[in-house]
């Protein structure tokens, strides 16, 4: 039997994060969401746009100032593009928080559950035996996303998950746990979980949580993908 993740839509949760009741002996070890702010600066790239427009408006006042206008008379037709920048800059913002506040993350003691989409909300059960490996990324602020590779025959779309993938992973999407708070810690209940889970698996997680790696032995057997 083939281990797969699934992908779903649903309209209620009967348990929250969760599409379905857990299973008999399934537990949730934890639950969090992307923290809005380190999810507006890194995934929707709020610093990078606002240093965007602001070149925009600079531009703006540049070629004013060249083609004859006083100083006044320049700030002033600068005003407009300065408003108009301010409020693209508050549309992403605001999309950031609202995806932040619709997404659940959640670990169990089978599985990794990404629940997520602001007007329609999907979820993605991960079994722990549909991952190859899982790598650990800690920022400033105390935040980090927790990459999960899953193994080649498992089909995950980047479009349809984005922004819970790592970026830039097109052509085998890593689902991820993006921007969460207290990372180090959360990396290591998902390694507990999955050495629990999988005594056939190998996991490792080194002394400062800076990366974390799982390796099925060959006899491994595998795990049914529980609702």
């Amino acid at each position: 039997m083939v281990t797969r993740a699934t992908f779903s839509e649903h309209d209620s949760e009967p348990v929250h994060g969760l599409p379905a009741a857990l299973p008999p002996g399934e537990k949730v070890l934890w639950q969090g969401s992307p923290a809005w702010r380190s999810l507006a600066l890194d995934a929707y790239r709020v610093r990078l746009l606002a240093v965007y427009f602001g070149g925009i408006v600079l531009a703006r006042g540049a070629w004013l100032l060249w083609n004859g206008s006083a100083l006044p008379q320049a700030l002033s037709g600068c005003i407009g593009p300065a408003l108009m920048s301010a409020v693209c800059l508050m549309i992403v913002t605001g999309i950031a928080m609202l995806a932040a506040r619709a997404t659940v993350y959640t670990i169990t003691t089978r599985r990794i559950v990404i629940r997520q989409g602001v007007a329609l909300e999907s979820t993605l059960n991960l079994p722990f035996k549909a991952i190859e490996s899982a790598n650990l990324s800690v920022r400033s602020g105390d935040t980090g996303d927790i990459a999960l590779q899953t193994m080649r025959d498992q089909r995950v779309s980047y479009l349809w998950l984005w922004p819970h993938v790592r970026p830039w992973r097109i052509t085998r999407p890593q689902p991820t746990l993006r921007n969460i708070a207290e990372p180090r810690q959360v990396a290591a209940i998902l390694a507990r979980a999955v050495t629990d889970a999988q005594p056939d698996t190998i996991t490792t997680v080194d002394a400062a949580f800076e990366g974390m790696g799982t390796r099925t032995q060959p006899h491994g057997l595998p795990l049914e993908a529980s609702a």
